[in-house]
């Protein structure tokens, strides 16, 4: 073996490394929030329990929307998330729907489309040509002007996005029924 041939191999398996690594870290996370769910009714999983608006059904409906838009970041830049400067009052309180159970909503239904979001993004995650691929942010009064975060980032800012509201979830099930994620 060469030692460009070997240079090129570790350079390939320190990059399957870190995508299994990145994959890892998120699939612990989707557990945790996903667990919180668990014996639910659909009734419960739409249940305010703090004086939050946040429901578990509406985390997981939020935690999938937010997995898919960043994904299609990846893939094609701020323009798949659109302009946050510009949305309308009707524009946020769509997205402020996501953050609840509808009617006709279901746990069973938001959970099979976060499953499927998951697996799509574990997918793209496997089959990046390069992490260090990066677009320019979208307009948003949270993004600093003119940043640009690359793919790793992204995934990144995915898992920690859903610990955080896996979190969420913990409290909001704890004060539903006494029942906790861990402890």
């Amino acid at each position: 073996m060469t030692e460009t041939t070997h240079n090129t191999a570790t350079a390939t398996a320190t990059a399957a490394d870190e995508r299994a690594d990145l994959l890892e870290a998120l699939a612990k996370q989707r557990h945790f929030l996903h667990f919180t769910t668990r014996d639910l009714t659909d009734e419960q999983a739409g249940q305010r329990t703090t004086v939050s608006e946040l429901c578990l059904g509406g985390l997981i409906k939020h935690v999938t929307s937010m997995e898919r838009n960043w994904v299609e970041f990846i893939q094609h830049g701020p323009s798949a998330m659109g302009d946050f400067t510009a949305m309308t009052e009707e524009d946020w309180a769509k997205r402020a729907d996501e953050f609840r159970m509808l009617p006709g909503e279901t746990l069973v239904g938001v959970l099979a489309e976060y499953e499927e979001v998951a697996r799509r993004t574990d997918e793209l995650v496997a089959a990046l040509p390069d992490l260090n691929a990066a677009h320019p942010l979208p307009k948003a009064p949270w993004f600093e002007p003119e940043a640009r975060w690359s793919a790793r980032r992204v995934l990144l800012h995915i898992v920690a996005e859903t610990a955080q509201h896996s979190g969420h979830a913990d409290i909001i099930r704890e004060a539903l029924d006494g029942a906790k994620s861990m402890g």
